[in-house]
């Protein structure tokens, strides 16, 4: 059903916890389901992710996808980052199963989250990065796939 990296991801996930001083923090859930993820970036001066970490309350879908999410944006500028997509999380983990997508989604979200409360407290605005929706619904992960 899930495959290795999945199983990996979930067992040994990587950069769990909190940023001291986070420049950004993001937080999405699915009312739905019950997972809560959420993701804290530190961004230096030349807009790169110096480090990320997560907290995820949720399945082990949930779990290895935030794990991954954050090993996509370490070390990315804030464009880079913003064009790791579900597909992209999915893709990294060699898929999931239908019905644990929306997992992805979340990890997406929960990124483009952290985005925003970065670029809220310094006053920027970042390219292509809309408000994020505090629940992540079922619907919308239709059209993602």
């Amino acid at each position: 059903m899930y495959s290795e990296k999945v199983m990996d991801h979930f067992s040994n996930p990587r950069n769990v916890g909190e940023l001291e001083s986070p420049s950004g923090i993001g937080t999405v859930g699915n009312a739905k389901c019950g997972d809560i993820m959420r993701i804290y970036l530190d961004i230096d001066e030349n807009q790169r992710i110096r480090d990320c970490k997560f907290k995820t309350f949720g399945c082990g879908a949930a779990v290895a996808t935030s794990s991954m999410a954050t090993e996509l944006v370490k070390g990315k500028t804030i464009k880079e980052a913003m064009e790791v997509t579900n597909k992209a999380v999915m893709e990294a983990l060699d898929g999931l199963p239908p019905v644990k997508v929306h997992c992805s989604l979340l990890a997406e979200e929960a990124i483009h989250a952290a985005l925003w409360d970065y670029a809220e407290k310094n006053g920027i605005t970042i390219d292509g990065l809309e408000k994020p929706k505090s629940d992540i619904h079922e619907e919308e992960e239709e059209e993602e796939y």
